[in-house]
C-alpha cells in the first residue's frame, strides 16, 4: 500500500501528505482531537481544486501519508487509498469554503477542543487576558448555523473569515488557516492555548486584567509573520523529531 501509494502522487504531493498525517498525530498529543470527528485538510501542490482530507471512521492517531483522501471542491472523491472509508459532508463544507476563496491557505484546520467550545459559547468571545491571545486580537467570528452540512453556508463563512488566520465558530469550536500545514498547526495550537488560558483565569472568579488597547495593538502587530518570521517553521522540524521519536508510521 505504502508504495503503491508513494509511486502514485508527486514528490511535493507525498511531503505534503506525510506533513499533513503528522499534524494529525500531533493533534490528540496536544488536547485536541475529537474521536473521529474534526478535519485538517491540505491543498495538494500543483492543483486548483484539489484537497487532501482524512478517511471518516479513522482515529487521528491511524492517520497515516497513505490513507489521506483526496477530494474536489465539488466533494467529489478523486483518489481513496482505502475505498471503505468515505469523508464527512461536514468537513468538506467548511473546508472547501476555505480553499476556494483563500489561495494563500494551504493548509485549514478545524477542532472541538473543550477549551475551544467553551470560549466559542462565550459572548464575549476571546478575551487578551495574556500575550498568547493578543496575538489574535484580530480574530475573526462566525455565527452557528447548525452542523456545516448547508453549502450555501460556505460564502458566509468565507466573508466572515475575510483575510484573518483563525476565527472563532461561534457555538460550535475553532477555526485556523495558514500557508502550510507548519503556519497553520502553529496557529491553532496557540489559539488553544489562548482559549484554556481564558477559561482557567475566568474560572477562578476574580476580577480580570485587561490591557489597555494599545498594547494589545501593538503586541497584535509584533506577532505578524511579515514582522518576525512565519508562524511554525522553527518548530515544525522538533514536532517532527518527537512524532519519530514515538510513533513514525505516519510517514509510511
Amino acid at each position: 500500500m505504502t508504495s503503491t501509494v508513494r509511486d502514485a502522487v508527486s514528490p511535493e504531493e507525498w511531503r505534503t501528505r506525510v506533513e499533513l498525517a503528522a499534524c494529525y498525530r500531533l493533534m490528540p498529543m496536544f488536547g485536541m482531537s475529537d474521536l473521529i470527528y474534526n478535519h485538517i485538510t491540505a491543498r495538494v501542490p500543483g492543483t486548483a481544486d484539489r484537497i487532501l482530507i482524512n478517511p471518516y471512521g479513522y482515529m487521528y492517531e491511524e492517520i497515516t501519508a497513505s490513507s489521506l483522501v483526496t477530494i474536489d471542491f465539488a466533494g467529489n472523491i478523486v483518489y481513496n487509498p482505502h475505498d471503505d472509508h468515505g469523508i464527512n459532508a461536514a468537513g468538506f463544507v467548511i473546508h472547501s469554503a476555505v480553499h476556494m476563496a483563500r489561495h494563500d491557505v494551504g493548509c485549514a484546520m478545524h477542532t472541538h477542543s473543550r477549551a475551544g467550545m467553551a470560549v466559542a459559547a462565550l459572548k464575549c468571545g476571546l478575551l487578551p487576558l495574556t500575550q498568547t491571545a493578543m496575538r489574535f486580537a484580530d480574530i475573526a467570528y462566525h455565527d452557528y448555523e447548525g452542523p456545516a452540512i448547508d453549502t450555501g453556508e460556505r460564502e458566509r463563512l468565507v466573508r466572515d473569515l475575510g483575510g484573518a488566520s483563525a476565527m472563532v465558530l461561534r457555538n460550535h469550536g475553532l477555526l485556523a488557516v495558514g500557508a502550510d500545514v507548519p503556519q497553520c498547526f502553529n496557529t491553532m495550537y496557540w489559539l488553544e492555548m489562548a482559549c484554556r488560558a481564558q477559561v482557567d483565569a475566568m474560572a477562578c472568579n476574580s476580577e480580570l486584567l485587561i490591557p489597555q488597547e494599545d498594547v494589545v495593538d501593538k503586541t497584535c502587530h509584533l506577532y505578524k509573520p511579515h514582522v518576525r518570521r512565519p508562524h511554525g517553521l522553527l518548530e515544525w522540524p522538533a514536532m517532527l523529531r518527537m512524532l519519530d521519536r514515538r510513533d513514525p508510521s505516519y510517514k509510511v
